[in-house]
């Protein structure tokens, strides 16, 4: 079977679910009748844009149907570890198991703090909570642990954790000589398709971060995460520096020329995601212009953060353009009603 015929009909079980328990009886078969028709082969749109439009439609025609979307999502980096510091490290040790150091341990409970500093709203938001999502590795896990200490057990909602937030695989045991050759061979080729021996590419990483997205949507739309209508929730990953970016890049509909520009995260360095007033995530709601500058971002990149900050969805076409010239040359503005364009039929 086809993955994205198989990733579709995971989709509306979920949202088949969140029917079921939202809905009496009889509403409840109308809304699933409605939710086939939208989202038929003949309707066919990218997954993350056929969740916001069924949910809209169906929110539109029966209100009870509401997505409560998170205030933030915060993107986090492990704190430093001993692979860091030595990559001989990885000649002995599997990768999943390096350890934190006690810096690293130090840069996670700062970064706790700063992240509570963030959701609280230095303390004038009451109503905040926060669920944690963490890679497997040990690294994430203890980051995790440190991160936890900033944070009141009433205002956790929950924790998961989830493998394919996972490191980048660069194969099993690293010899650090050949490791060096492979890695400047890999910035020849290009960081985004480059697939280490025995390992993966940074597109390997970015279907199953998009599986992630979409099992994140699910755990949205079923409210696993928010059961509290009062409260005002932030998702947090706990996750690795390429990991984070790829991310990023899916969620932000960044091309791979994008994706090659960005700077790794710094060691816990963590990225805010904040839900601006039109519906959109934007990064530059809780960072400034000159963060995303530092951290490779291009002029149009970061325009497109100003528009998301503020704007409506639905209108993002009309008002970034911009980004259609990075795929068309010479594209007319308008057309005439008999296909005649810009005159050039004209005698």
């Amino acid at each position: 079977m086809d993955p994205t015929c198989m990733e579709r009909a995971d989709h509306k079980i979920g949202l088949f679910g969140l029917i079921l328990s939202s809905s009496g009886p009889c509403l409840c078969g109308y809304l699933v009748l409605q939710l086939l028709y939208l989202s038929s082969s003949s309707n066919f749109k990218p997954l993350e844009e056929e969740n916001f439009d069924i949910v809209e439609e169906m929110s539109r025609r029966h209100p009870k149907f509401e997505r409560r979307l998170p205030k933030r999502i915060i993107l986090m980096r492990h704190g430093e570890s001993q692979g860091n510091l030595d990559m001989s490290a990885y000649t002995t040790t599997p990768d999943y198991r390096i350890p934190l150091t006690p810096l690293g341990a130090e840069q996670a409970r700062a970064a706790g703090r700063g992240i509570r500093e963030a959701v609280s709203e230095g303390g004038r938001a009451p109503g905040w909570k926060v669920y944690f999502y963490v890679s497997p590795y040990e690294r994430t896990r203890s980051t995790l642990r440190e991160i936890g200490r900033a944070f009141p057990k009433e205002r956790i909602l929950g924790v998961r954790e989830e493998c394919r937030i996972r490191e980048q695989d660069f194969g099993n045991f690293q010899v650090e000589e050949r490791m060096k050759v492979i890695k400047e061979t890999r910035q020849r080729f290009g960081r985004f398709f480059f697939r280490f021996p025995e390992g993966e590419s940074a597109a390997d990483v970015f279907d199953r971060v998009a599986s992630f997205m979409e099992s994140l949507w699910r755990d949205i739309d079923m409210k696993r995460i928010d059961q509290d209508e009062n409260s005002e929730t932030n998702l947090v990953i706990v996750s690795h520096g390429l990991t984070t970016r790829v991310f990023l890049m899916k969620w932000f509909k960044w091309t791979v020329d994008q994706f090659e520009r960005l700077n790794n995260l710094e060691n816990c360095e963590f990225r805010v995601m904040q839900l601006g007033p039109g519906g959109e995530y934007s990064l530059l709601i809780h960072h400034t212009q000159e963060e995303l500058e530092r951290w490779g971002m291009s002029p149009e990149m970061i325009a497109d953060q100003q528009w998301r900050a503020t704007a409506n969805r639905g209108t993002w076409n009309e008002d970034c353009s911009w980004y259609l010239t990075s795929f068309f040359d010479g594209l007319e503005d308008s057309e005439d009603p008999d296909g005649e364009r810009n005159g050039e039929n004209e005698l």
